[in-house]
């Protein structure tokens, strides 16, 4: 690492997490130490009560260790709980920092955009109280106990330390053999899960059309790889468990038999009670270690998503605290955009696009299939980035621009309306705080008023898991309320009335009718005519390039001259056939 580079913020958060390490580690370190107590009791058992038949004795000596093993339970539950409290601190710092990572990062069509970094960000978080974390928090313990051993016999102090070292060995095979199969299986079990997520968002279509054993059959197949690879794992890791725990109980019969030779030599310091002592000791030096390779799939599991995480937070910065900046009043100004796709590498949809708009203008942006209108609502609404150009609404970069100041001033209907699990009322109020007056004037706008009453609770009707309980058309005009609430200054609209009837129609014309009298600026992109009655201007987009743009008759004037060569003498030409040459 380079000492010149800030630490990440995985790495800052974790540090800032010290002072809870520290006392977790006093209370391992005491813990650990406690441990010793039974061996005790039981060599002044026999050294005390056993030599004096002392009844009061032996009372006193259970008294007491009884009393230590209620403090081994105490400061085991303390540091459990202080780990867990770590936990939380950790969650309470950085949760809503991923959750806005992985939303941006699924804006730029980047890695990390799912639920899996919340996933991770849980396995980082339990692994704080996990045994193989408390496990390590005792290797200074172990080493105590390795000191311990040399005082009493530096034999028994070389062969604990061999076999430690052996049992690190062993460790590091577990680490070679098992890594990169729990990797692999990781990668295949979020991959089964997305596919799964992803079956069930298209549920309808899966079963309307029969697909659900060919579906089930491939999402099967997914599944036996990922349990596959994680059964190769778990026999390679059991192998070098089972090998771990045999060292721990060897090393503590041999030290016990190398003490009883060792005394019989005249060669034990503390006399015959050590040879007992020396082989507890051992297996607690080697203790820290047998959890950490039993527990070692938890560990990769963990550095795996650490792995994710950090790379998360590194791909997607947090946002820099911007300036406050006044309202804006709703001039728009495109500057040669040049853009594309973030995240792929498909080339450029949009090229060159420039034009301006005055606050209270409309503009019906017309084009064929994949011309770039849903591109350009993107960038104008600051989603996507630009590899060329701005988009400027009184003259500030919409993309920096903070959202969250931003937000009430701009309305946004994106193609494929988007509810969310909530009220009727708090989808149209941007699940702000709900104000009554202005949500039931945005339904009233949308022509939704009428209907809404006609629900079972009202305004306070719940919509379901993505609006599953309303209609294709009564989405898009909760949509549409949702996008002109609170009366923004700037508002763009992607196929609106693409599953509206002729009212819902009629009622998005008068909708931006009544706010453009207000001051309100529109952007629609549309294959439909309706909308042109309240245009002023019009842009044409084909091949992501500007065909036409100005005032809407003079556009319209020059589609028809277009169109006129193509067209039969007698057919007058209309809007819609003007539009439909178009798209």
């Amino acid at each position: 690492m380079n000492p010149n580079k800030p630490p990440s913020e995985l790495r800052a958060a974790l540090a800032d997490l010290r002072p809870y390490f520290v006392r977790a580690g006093w209370f391992s370190v005491l813990a650990s130490l406690l441990v010793l107590a039974p061996s005790g009791y039981m060599l002044e058992v026999y050294s005390r009560v056993v030599t004096s038949r002392n009844h009061l004795t032996l009372v006193m000596l259970t008294l007491l260790v009884l009393g230590v093993y209620v403090l081994m339970e105490v400061l085991e539950w303390a540091r459990g709980e202080l780990m867990r409290a770590a936990g939380l601190a950790l969650d309470a710092r950085l949760s809503g920092r991923i959750f806005q990572a992985i939303f941006e990062a699924n804006l730029r069509r980047i890695s990390g955009g799912t639920q899996q970094p919340l996933n991770d960000f849980r396995q980082v978080r339990d692994f704080l109280s996990s045994p193989a974390l408390l496990a390590m928090m005792e290797a200074p313990v172990a080493l105590v106990f390795m000191v311990l051993l040399f005082l009493i016999s530096p034999v028994l102090g070389w062969v604990s330390l061999a076999f430690a070292v052996v049992l690190t060995v062993v460790g590091w095979f577990n680490e070679r053999s098992t890594k990169p199969t729990l990797m692999e299986a990781n990668r295949s079990a979020i991959a089964a899960q997305q596919y799964a997520d992803g079956s069930l968002r298209n549920a309808q279509v899966i079963e309307s059309m029969g697909m659900l054993r060919d579906i089930h059959a491939r999402w099967m197949d997914k599944q036996r790889e990922f349990l596959n690879l994680q059964a190769k794992a778990s026999e390679a890791a059991g192998g070098y468990q089972a090998v771990s725990k045999l060292l721990q109980t060897v090393l503590s019969s041999l030290l016990l038999g190398l003490g009883c030779w060792l005394l019989l030599h005249n060669s034990l310091n503390g006399g015959d009670g050590m040879m007992i002592i020396a082989s507890v000791l051992g297996g607690r030096v080697l203790a820290p270690l047998v959890q950490v390779v039993a527990q070692w799939q938890a560990v990769v599991n963990v550095r795996d998503a650490w792995t994710r995480l950090d790379n998360l937070l590194t791909a997607v910065p947090p946002r820099p605290e911007n300036m406050a900046l006044p309202a804006p009043r709703g001039a728009v100004q495109v500057e040669q955009l040049v853009a594309g796709a973030p995240g792929t590498q498909a080339g450029n949809i949009l090229k060159g696009v420039a034009f301006a708009l005055a606050p209270g203008e409309v503009l019906a942006v017309v084009g064929p299939s994949a011309s770039g209108k849903t591109t350009l609502a993107r960038l104008l609404t600051g989603l996507w980035p630009a590899a060329m150009g701005k988009v400027r609404l009184d003259g500030v970069d919409v993309f920096t621009w903070d959202k969250a100041e931003l937000g009430p001033c701009v309305g946004y209907l994106p193609q494929g309306v988007e509810l969310f699990e909530g009220s009727v009322a708090e989808n149209i109020a941007r699940f702000g705080q709900v104000d009554h007056t202005q949500v039931e004037a945005a339904a009233r706008a949308v022509g939704l008023h009428e209907f809404i009453l006609t629900l079972p609770q009202g305004y306070d009707s719940p919509v379901g898991d993505g609006g599953a309980r309303l209609s294709g058309g009564q989405r898009q005009r909760i949509g549409l309320a949702r996008a002109i609430y609170g009366n923004p200054v700037f508002v763009v609209l992607d196929e609106p009335n693409s599953s509206l009837d002729e009212e819902g129609d009629a009622a998005l014309a008068r909708t931006i009718a009544t706010l453009k009298a207000r001051g309100t600026t529109f952007v629609v992109m549309t294959h439909r005519t309706s909308v042109l009655a309240v245009a002023d201007k019009m842009l044409v987009l084909r091949d992501g390039q500007m065909q036409a743009f100005g005032p809407r008759d003079e556009v319209l004037a020059a589609l028809q001259q277009a169109a006129q060569p193509q067209q039969r003498p007698q057919a007058a030409p209309t809007a819609a056939t003007r539009i439909a040459g178009v798209a």
